[in-house]
């Protein structure tokens, strides 16, 4: 068993019998790269034992490894490697203070010496005062997973000189809610469905979510029973899921990043709620889901964020990055901060050979004016904000992703430009 998903969920295995492989431990990147000037350093401070972390920490890794094996990065005539110097921020942990992930920061800056920040802090409370330290050493930063919250690219747009630094290649809470709020339309107006129920996680974000939820789904016409809220941790859904049957429901609204969920959707199919559960399901996300719930997670639909974090056409790029990622890693793309962390390096060094120096003020300019194909869709910045451009078109900007659990695979139900399927209903409810 891998020792990221051990540590997440040591404390359930003993009430619960499941495996959960994630894939094989990460190998050492190449280290003869065909390139002659000094490298580029590329600070990566990750919760390393979360799959926020991992998860984005192979694809920065892949997408490194690939520049370096092409000749690395053209700066001004010279050809540069790139050097990635990941380092554990704990952000995630239960306990860890903001202070720690500012720590770590701080030390890629100055000890590791990086010219470029990617990847986390991975909480939003400890993104946002980081924001600072990079106006304070002038290293641009790109924010490629956690932190669903627009706050830190709503800081660029109220004082762009102080926050200028900041890039995001993830999509965010407010697009993940108008995507759901897309398929409840799908499912009023295709099979009649016209009742919910809200479960979610007790932390911030999933509360605020669920919320959110509740609220879009009243106004679309939506019966919505009363909100029911988890604390992180419980390993019995059983009373809740009675109540949703109880109420009629037809759909299961889940908003949880805790690997406990798993727990919920086994005991969702064993006891055959009529409901579709729907939801940002972490433990969902990731392909060994099927083997943790033992299939108890069949037409289960979880949104990925950003698309091609499970292998699907977008673009040119989709597939071969898909099939890069297993063939290196061992597994297929895991889930949220895989595909935009591994963009995130094609972006930045999009922009450095365009600027032709790794200066920062001129990478951020040429970042604020990309515009190229990338695994989700097209790339471009809101100049404003600094994040990656929402669409539902993958020629007009980057695209989300949702999928549906059949038979041990995870099928594109969302987006339309980029489905393989329409959604299927579990056979006790027809």
């Amino acid at each position: 068993m891998n020792r990221h998903f051990g540590l997440m969920i040591g404390s359930i295995l003993l009430l619960l019998p499941m495996l959960f492989v994630w894939g094989c431990d990460p190998a050492e990147p190449d280290e003869e790269v065909d390139a002659e000037g000094e490298p580029i350093i590329i600070g990566s401070p990750l919760p390393t034992e979360f799959s926020y972390g991992w998860v984005a920490e192979r694809g920065i890794e892949l997408a490194a490894e690939e520049i370096n094996e092409a000749g690395g990065v053209d700066v001004g005539g010279v050809m540069r490697p790139l050097q990635v110097e990941v380092m554990d921020t704990r952000d995630l942990e239960p306990g860890v203070p903001v202070s720690d992930a500012l720590m770590t920061v701080e030390r890629l800056i100055l000890d590791r010496e990086a010219d470029f920040i990617v990847g986390g802090p991975a909480r939003t409370e400890a993104l946002l005062p980081s924001l600072d330290l990079y106006n304070e050493h002038e290293i641009l930063h790109i924010s490629s997973t956690g932190s669903f919250s627009p706050a830190s690219n709503e800081m660029v747009a109220e004082d762009y000189d102080t926050y200028k630094y900041h890039f995001k290649t993830t999509l965010w809470t407010y697009t993940m809610l108008g995507d759901f709020q897309d398929v409840f339309d799908y499912l009023m107006e295709e099979h009649g469905f016209d009742k919910s129920a809200v479960m979610v996680q007790d932390v911030h974000h999933a509360r605020q979510a669920g919320e959110i939820v509740f609220a879009q789904m009243e106004d679309a016409g939506w019966d919505v029973m009363e909100k029911i809220v988890y604390p992180t941790g419980t390993t019995d859904y059983s009373d809740g899921l009675l109540r949703a049957r109880d109420f009629g429901a037809q759909v299961l609204f889940i908003w949880m990043d805790m690997p406990e969920s798993v727990i919920m959707l086994r005991q969702y199919r064993d006891m055959e709620i009529p409901a579709v559960p729907i939801g940002f399901i972490n433990a969902a996300e990731h392909p060994d889901f099927w083997d943790a719930t033992e299939g108890g997670g069949e037409y289960t639909i979880a949104h990925l964020c950003n698309a091609a974090n499970a292998p699907v056409e977008v673009t040119p790029l989709s597939m071969p990055f898909a099939e890069a990622y297993e063939e290196k890693w061992g597994v297929e793309p895991e889930g949220y901060g895989c595909s935009s962390s591994y963009q995130a390096i094609y972006t930045l060094v999009d922009a450095i050979e365009r600027a032709g120096t790794i200066e920062t003020e001129a990478v951020i300019e040429a970042m604020r004016e990309t515009d190229m194909e990338g695994v989700y869709g097209r790339v471009r910045f809101d100049p404003d904000t600094h994040l990656v451009i929402h669409d539902l078109d993958p020629e007009e900007g980057a695209v989300p992703q949702i999928v549906q659990w059949l038979d041990e695979e995870r099928k594109t139900v969302y987006p339309p430009a980029i489905a393989e399927i329409d959604i299927q209903l579990p056979p006790w409810m027809e």
